[in-house]
């Protein structure tokens, strides 16, 4: 689907990964032996994943997945990657919803062992909406699905975000707060201002991005609702199914405590993100499915908390995604595998949908 070669998503060897795995293990449960090790083909661009198996006669822990923090010689996607802190939120939302979230086990704070902070969790089994080539093309098995069993599978994955922000004590999700001034939702913002001048320090910024910025301003939200724990990445490729049933929820390193509607309307906007990129490439995608409608009509009917201010929280979602977007640009042309071009909107692949999002016209 993309112009230029699918960007690298690390610099690590996963055969030295192992053998240093099982060095660090051997400290934990003396004799047991790693098996199996692999890198899943969705390996993200993010923090890495390592998948193995554990043999030993002392733990019920036998298909495991390990979440490494990112390489830091691979032009990390965000400048900090806090293992702990996705291991508090995962323990948390185990602890005080049904949300399923894979059990997870040990902690390694330290970056000796394998270079960087990680953590141990139980593997989930299942099959996961594909994001190369997105699952919004022909030739894979959500595509494939009937309407019947899409609607099935929409219906499990948005009462997973409702659950969630249901379920979870808001309170014990203020320790996510970043530092600064104001409500959680300014705070949000706030902190992606900062990230997006991280992404763009010493390069040429995005006219785009600091136009959509402004239109937020524009359209704050009077009454921004209350904060509730934020999935962060809330989307279904980040979630296992078992058919077209959730099974595992996974990547909550943008956890956050915000408005319920910063996680809805990247739900929302990361489909719209694959539909509008499969209807530019000839194919009808999935037009039925995941409609913003859809999703804000049922969330609704869970939660009795009518989505407000969407207009606000899609920008807001295409925004975030695009700076995102132009830190893994800027991360291909440090490897060498795309030049920048003279127009830096234009490595924003969705940057005619921002666009107009930030002119009011893409609803």
């Amino acid at each position: 689907m993309a112009t230029a070669p699918r960007p690298r998503t690390s610099t690590r060897e996963p055969e030295e990964l192992g053998r240093r795995l099982a060095d660090w293990l051997d400290v934990r449960l003396p004799g047991a032996r790693v098996t199996n090790v692999s890198v899943p083909g969705s390996n993200g661009m993010s923090s890495e994943t390592l998948l193995f198996d554990i043999e030993h006669p002392d733990t019920p822990l036998r298909a495991c997945a390990l979440r490494l923090a990112a390489d830091p010689a691979a032009y990390t996607v965000f400048p900090t990657y806090d293992m702990p802190r996705q291991h508090r939120v995962m323990s948390l939302v185990a602890q005080h919803t049904d949300v399923p979230v894979p059990r997870v086990q040990w902690l390694e704070a330290d970056p000796g062992p394998l270079g960087a902070p990680f953590f141990v969790m139980a593997r989930a089994e299942g099959r996961v909406p594909p994001d190369v080539m997105p699952y919004t093309y022909e030739g894979n098995w959500l595509h494939a699905a009937t309407d019947a069993e899409r609607a099935a599978l929409q219906e499990g994955s948005i009462s997973l975000l409702a659950r969630l922000h249901d379920q979870f004590p808001s309170k014990e999700a203020e320790f996510l707060l970043p530092d600064g001034d104001g409500t959680p939702l300014r705070r949000h913002v706030d902190a992606q201002r900062a990230y997006y001048s991280w992404v763009v320090g010493g390069l040429a910024p995005s006219p785009l991005i600091e136009r959509a910025f402004a239109r937020l301003e524009e359209l704050w939200p009077q009454d921004e609702g209350p904060a509730v724990l934020n999935w962060g990445d809330a989307r279904i490729g980040n979630v296992i199914y078992d058919g077209f049933t959730p099974v595992a929820v996974l990547d909550w390193e943008m956890a956050a405590y915000a408005p319920r509607e910063v996680d809805l309307g990247w739900t929302v906007y990361l489909h719209r993100f694959f539909q509008d990129l499969t209807v530019g490439f000839g194919q009808p995608g999935l037009p039925d499915f995941l409609r913003r409608e859809d999703l804000e009509r049922r969330y609704a009917e869970l939660t009795g908390h009518t989505p407000r201010d969407m207009e606000f929280h899609t920008l807001y979602a295409a925004l975030r995604h695009g700076i995102v977007m132009l830190r893994i640009a800027y991360r291909q042309a440090h490897f060498g595998e795309v030049e920048v071009p003279a127009d830096p909107d234009s490595l924003i692949l969705h940057h005619a949908a921002l666009a107009a999002m930030v002119q009011g016209t893409y609803w």
